[in-house]
Formats: C-alpha cells, sequence, structure tokens
C-alpha cells in the first residue's frame, strides 16, 4: 500500500462522496477513482460500497479507515517534529553535572530551560565527578557535561562556565567555627573529609595543602557533597568545598572563607563535531545562565 493511495481513500472515506473527494484532494474524479480501485486490488478486499447517489464503508473500509487517519495524524506529527529537531526547537539531551554544580546551578538550568527552550526534554543526573562525566560523553551515554576542568580528552570540547573558590566546611561546634576567616595553615592538624582521589577538587584541594606546608590527614572520602558535608556534621573532620556549595544546607555545618582560596573551574562539555542545533542553543543558555550567576559570586 503507497501513502497516496491511503490519502486519497481516507479523503473519499471521510467525504463519502468522490467528487467533494476530488475537490478536496485538488484532482478529477476519475482517476481518483482508479487509485481506490487498484487500492482494493491490492488489498484483496472491497473498501467502498459505490451507489449513484452515495459511498457506503465496507467493515473492511471502517478499520482501514480508522487506521488510515491514525497513520497520517503520526506521519503529520513525525514531519513536525523531525523539522523542529533539525531547527533546534525540539529535541531530547540527557545531561549530567558535577557534584557542587548540582545544588545551584543545576535547578537554575532546569527551570529556564522550561521556559526558553519548551521543545526541550531533559534528562539530568546530579552528583557526578569529571572522571564520570568525561566516560559518560565519550561513551555516548551523556550529551552535556557540567564539569571540572581539566578534561584529559581529545574527543569533547569545553566552554568555561564559572570560576569557584574552596572554602571550609567544619561542624558547628568546632573550635575555628568562631573565626570570621581561616588560612589553610589553621587546618594543619585537623583530620580531613574529600572528594575521592580522581576528582579534580580532590588534586587541588592536595596541591593547596601541599603549597600551605603540611599533608592533609583524609580519614574519609565520599563522592556526593550531601555525604561529605553529614561526615563534618557528625564531627568526623572538617573539608574544603567549592563556595557554591553554601546553597546545600544541612544542620550541624558552617562554612568559613579562606585567606588565601585555592579556585576550582566549571565548564560544560559536549562531544566534539556534535553540531546539532538544539545542543548549540542549549549550551549558550548555560552561558547565560552562569554570568550573572559569576557575577553574584564575585
Amino acid at each position: 500500500m503507497e501513502l497516496r493511495h491511503l490519502r486519497y481513500f481516507v479523503a473519499v472515506a471521510e467525504e463519502r462522496h468522490f467528487g467533494r473527494a476530488a475537490d478536496r484532494l485538488r484532482m478529477a474524479q476519475p482517476p481518483l477513482s482508479q487509485q481506490i480501485k487498484q487500492l482494493e486490488e491490492q488489498l484483496g478486499t472491497l473498501l467502498l460500497a459505490r451507489t449513484t447517489r452515495k459511498v457506503e464503508l465496507t467493515a473492511a473500509g471502517e478499520l482501514l479507515l480508522e487506521r488510515g487517519r491514525r497513520i497520517l495524524e503520526e506521519l503529520e506529527s513525525l514531519e513536525s517534529d523531525v523539522a523542529q529537531v533539525g531547527s533546534g526547537v525540539k529535541g531530547i539531551l540527557r545531561i549530567g553535572f558535577t557534584g557542587s554544580a548540582t545544588y545551584r546551578l543545576m535547578p537554575r538550568v532546569v527551570r529556564e530551560a522550561k521556559e526558553q527552550l519548551p521543545g526541550l526534554q531533559l534528562k539530568v543526573r546530579g552528583e557526578m565527578l569529571t572522571p564520570q562525566l568525561i566516560s559518560g560523553l565519550e561513551e555516548h551515554a551523556l550529551d552535556v557535561g557540567v564539569l571540572r576542568p581539566p578534561a584529559d580528552s581529545d574527543r569533547l570540547e569545553l566552554r568555561p562556565l564559572e570560576r569557584d573558590e574552596l572554602i571550609a566546611a567544619l561542624p558547628h561546634d568546632h573550635p575555628l567555627a568562631a573565626e570570621e576567616r581561616l588560612s589553610l595553615q589553621q587546618l594543619a592538624g585537623e583530620q580531613f573529609i574529600s572528594y575521592p582521589r580522581d576528582s579534580v577538587v580532590y588534586r587541588i584541594f592536595m596541591e593547596a595543602c601541599r603549597k600551605a606546608g603540611f599533608a592533609p590527614s583524609v580519614v574519609q572520602e565520599a563522592r556526593e557533597t550531601s555525604t561529605l558535608l553529614s561526615f563534618v556534621a557528625a564531627g568526623t573532620g572538617v573539608a574544603l568545598i567549592p563556595a557554591a556549595t553554601r546553597t546545600f544546607s544541612l544542620a550541624g555545618t558552617v562554612f568559613r572563607p579562606l585567606a588565601d582560596p585555592p579556585a576550582v573551574e566549571l565548564a560544560v562539555a559536549w562531544r566534539a563535531g556534535d553540531q546539532r542545533p538544539m545542543l548549540a542553543r542549549f549550551i549558550e543558555l548555560m552561558q547565560e545562565i552562569s554570568q550573572p550567576m559569576k557575577d553574584q559570586t564575585s
């Protein structure tokens, strides 16, 4: 069955009249009658019961009309969806966020994308480490990653979003909680809760302590910021975390700025060569969102 045959049949079945159907299709009546006859011969069954005054549907014709309408409606929807995806108006993006961006940036991104890109469906994963995000992008499990550079991969493109300083997280009853600002040297004798060794924040934290003249005692590692702060609140140790994480409020913890804080970068990453219009529009939106947030923290 050809698609044109289905369109011709639906027109005749809805109009119940060959002349009106021919006018609707902007074609002559004899060719239309021939096309319907060819369709019936292909299917091996009568679809229309013709009289001199009207056209009635057979049981087979009723079935073809019902399903044919759905097929044509789905085809129209498909054509529209393909055109919208191609123009960047519609699509699906799978996005992963590094830990601290989960709390501050992700809610804003989801809200703004819903308002500004209503045809976009986001599938979001939070609390991921940069190595996980890189693997997810390279293996096509993610389309976009919000991560901490550097990203050691020549298969990805990165665009910077913002720069974030590390701050100290302390149990609320810690003696240093009374200080307004701390130096790293004041934390030299403390036990630390840290992100895992393969995270970017861990490497920056260790290098900052080395420059301050000590090797930190790490007693616990945690992948999720929420888990890390839970250990701090329990009095297990102190931690250095990105300042953006302050938006995650947890009873039993206090945050203090550092006198000479190390900083971490945040960037949006995607696979090199991915030229989907929706992806380009979303990356532009990410940069627009991060700029005012960057201004607020500067």
